[in-house]
Formats: C-alpha cells, structure tokens, sequence
C-alpha cells in the first residue's frame, strides 16, 4: 500500500528480539518454531562429543570410547570452584596452570552456542552486582524431579569404594588432600574466580543448586559439562556437581583435563598425584557419567552450523 516491502518472519522476529533485549528465535535456518523462553541465542551446530566410559564385566571394568552429537545451543558449561587462591599452594598452582587453557575452550565453547556457567562456590558474592547473577537469580522457576541437596555424598547403592584417601588429620588441622610439604588447615582465601578465566557475554554466576537448575531448564540445556576442581570433592559433590546433575537427569560428563584432585601422594594409594587424579576419573568414569576431553567443545561439525548465505 505504502510501497515498502513487508517485513519477513525472520526479519520481524530479529526485530522484536532486539526491542524486548533477548534472543526470541529458535533454529530458524532450519523452520525451527519460535523459543521467546530463552534468552542465548540458539544456534545451530553439532559437538562431535569423543568421551571415554567404563563398562563392569565378568574381568572388572572394560574402557569404552565412543563419539555422539550434542548439539551446542542444548550444552551448558560448568566450572566448579576455579578460586583465585587455595589454602594448599600446590593446589593453588595447579589451577593457575589450567585457568588459560581452560578460558580458551569455554571462549571456543561459547562462540559456537555453548552455555557458560561460572561457580566460585563462596565466592559469588563478589559478584552480585553484575548482569551475570542477575540473569541467574532471574531465570524462571523449574521444579526439579528430585530435591537439590545441599551436598552429595559418596552414594555407597550406587558406587563403589573410593579410590583414594580423602579425609584425615594430621596434628592438629584437619587437611584434606593436601599435598604441600607442610599442609595448612582449609581456611578462605581469595574465592574470586581466577582472573585468566574471564567472565562475559550470556555467561552466568551461580554455585545456588536450584538457581543453576533454574537456567539449564529455561535454556533448555541438558547436556552438561563438569570442569574445574576439585574432583574427588566439589565436582562431585556440590549442588551443582556430577552427582547432583545425575539425579536430575542431566546428560552430564567430566572434562578429564581441566580438572584436578586433592590428593596427597603420602596417603593411600601412595601414588603420584597425577595418578591420584587418574583414579579419581576412573572412578567416575565407572559409577557416574562418560569423561571427555576439552578439544570437544571448541568446534562444531563441518556442515552443522547452517548453510552459507544465498
């Protein structure tokens, strides 16, 4: 009537995202329907996910390796108590040494549609002012099938001994894992999350079980991804960790090398740290979910994140 062109589906629901301040299209390269719950923009592309699984037999357990898809806008990433600082200063540097590698696979992650989640259990006070808790503590209530424990025991219905010595005392101090020459007693330190791995974007703070539950459900996130540390303790345990998101129902795995354990080479097995940690994977591999590796997430299959522009 007035000469201009009407706008098409696309361009009115790319327009109206912008105007509301959040993504409301889903998979439109692909007739996908409309999604106005989410607030990432969902993207398409696939995860070639290569992840490692132990299988009991009549012999033990057999190692099974196994490559499926996930599609990157149904993954979420969460990174468990990365601190600035630990009581143990082996700990501490050992988390140093993974913080950059670990920013460049959740940068890559991200680029392709991956969800974000940063928890510094203790530690996210620090950061209540910004739009990454508030997007958190405003995602829209879920209930979730099962109730969200404030920790996550060792399941003994469901798993089998531990593999290392986790809890002792020495003298006086209770210290867990310590490996330090002369290990302190576990105070606070600094629980800012380290500063190489950097907070942006859609990224959100949380380490609130129901809050983190809250925002995979409206963001429709069911393949989750466990990082950080430590592993034989917060990875596991926490309201937001492996046990937890088996429970719920979650498609959950273990980044096998953007983790760590406490594990003190003077106690049972009485073998390296690193082998310390190799049990402890083990074991999850064993009782809890697959494990991968972080190249996993840095890049999707050729072909499946839409076709070039007519």
């Amino acid at each position: 009537m007035n000469g201009l062109k009407s706008p098409t589906r696309r361009e009115a629901l790319v327009a109206a995202s912008h105007l509301a301040g959040t993504v409301v299209l889903s998979g439109l390269a692909n007739g996908a329907e409309t999604q106005p719950s989410r607030t990432i923009p969902v993207v398409p592309g696939k995860l070639a996910i290569d992840w490692r699984r132990r299988e009991k037999d009549d012999d033990g357990f057999r190692m099974i390796e196994e490559t499926v898809e996930w599609n990157a806008s149904d993954t979420a990433i969460i990174i468990c108590d990365m601190w600035a600082d630990h009581p143990c200063k082996l700990a501490a540097m050992r988390v140093a040494r993974m913080a950059p590698r670990m920013n460049e696979v959740i940068s890559l992650a991200r680029d392709q549609g991956v969800a974000i989640i940063h928890a510094p259990s203790s530690g996210v006070k620090h950061y209540e002012d910004t739009p990454y808790r508030e997007r958190m503590k405003t995602a829209r209530a879920a209930k979730p099938p099962v109730p969200i424990q404030g920790w996550c025991y060792l399941n003994k219905d469901h798993e089998g001994s531990w593999p290392i010595v986790d809890d002792i005392k020495r003298g006086e101090a209770k210290v867990t894992g310590c490996d330090d020459p002369i290990a302190r007693p576990h105070v606070s330190t600094d629980r800012h999350q380290h500063p190489d791995i950097h907070i942006i974007g859609y990224d959100g703070i949380s380490d609130n079980g129901q809050e983190i539950f809250n925002f995979l459900e409206q963001e429709s996130r069911n393949n989750v991804v466990l990082m950080g540390v430590h592993t034989n303790m917060c990875v596991l345990g926490r309201p937001f960790g492996i046990r937890q998101q088996k429970y719920l129902g979650k498609n959950v795995v273990l980044c096998r090398d953007l983790t760590d354990a406490l594990y003190d080479p003077r106690d049972k097995p009485y073998v390296s740290h690193a082998r310390g940690v190799e049990l402890v994977v083990e074991h999850i591999e064993k009782y809890w979910c697959p494990s991968i590796l972080g190249e996993s997430l840095t890049e999707v299959i050729p072909g499946s994140a839409g076709s070039a522009a007519s």
